[in-house]
């Protein structure tokens, strides 16, 4: 069995951004070798998300707007109004959490002739939920 782990490195200058990883993930199967087997995308910081969808500007304007909607950015500067327990940790990213469970943690890929075995539409994004600094995205490759 082959493998291959790579870290991707990401810096979003935003708090909130969604970046494609698509062309990144697609170029470590390359270099894997591996002709069957899987690939496993994953945030490894707990206010990011790893997903698969359309590459569509309208789609992602909308993700953020039903996020923001369900959960709210509160700064909790004020304790007395309520807001996220979180945030009076002296944190302000409690927000982000949850929508980083929300928009989920890893996404699973097969890959089919060394290639990755996606729908016609599907595209592989970095969703970060509280930026400003640098963080990491783990690919692991296994398989034939």
């Amino acid at each position: 069995m082959k493998s291959l782990t790579k870290e991707l490195w990401v810096e979003i200058p935003e708090r909130r951004a969604i970046v494609s990883i698509h062309d990144e993930v697609d170029s470590l199967v390359a270099e894997s070798g591996v002709q069957e087997g899987l690939v496993l995308v994953n945030a490894m910081h707990i206010t990011a998300s790893v997903f698969i969808n359309d590459n569509e500007s309208g789609l992602h304007a909308d993700y953020e707007r039903w996020l923001e909607e369900l959960v709210p950015f509160d700064s909790g500067s004020d304790p007395t109004t309520g807001g996220y327990l979180h945030n009076r940790t002296g944190e302000d990213n409690a927000d982000a959490h949850h929508k980083r469970q929300i928009m989920g943690r890893e996404v699973v890929v097969a890959i089919t002739d060394g290639q990755l075995h996606l729908g016609p539409w599907e595209h592989i994004f970095y969703y970060e939920f509280d930026g400003r600094r640098r963080k990491r995205i783990l690919v692991k490759v296994i398989g034939e």
